[in-house]
């Protein structure tokens, strides 16, 4: 149960980093309120994940999803650039994060 709260704090992550993009600087009220229930949220599901998995773990893991995850929200969705280095630097992201979850 830890992991899976642990991944959709990770989801929610994405969400309201996305959703704040959408806000522009908090002008939006619809993408504002959503933010703002995603971070409360997410960071209630990684607190109750952390009461069983390690610190180290639980805030990388999360983190993580939170990065690739907005990569590649930001590729699919907002246009951003997918230039080789970036795509280079993801899959470094991603080989640390299946890394962390073997060595736990």
């Amino acid at each position: 149960m830890p992991w899976i709260m642990l991944v959709a704090a990770g989801i929610l992550e994405v969400l309201w980093a996305y959703t704040m993009k959408l806000s522009h600087g908090f002008t939006r009220p619809l993408y504002a309120v959503i933010t703002l229930v995603a971070v409360v949220v997410s960071f209630a599901l990684l607190s109750l994940a952390m009461r069983s998995l390690p610190l180290g773990t639980a805030y990388t893991i999360w983190t993580g999803i939170g990065a690739i995850g907005s990569f590649i929200i930001g590729l699919c969705f907002l246009g951003e650039a997918a230039s080789a280095a970036r795509i280079f630097a993801a899959a470094l992201i991603v080989a640390g994060l299946i890394i962390m979850k073997l060595a736990s």
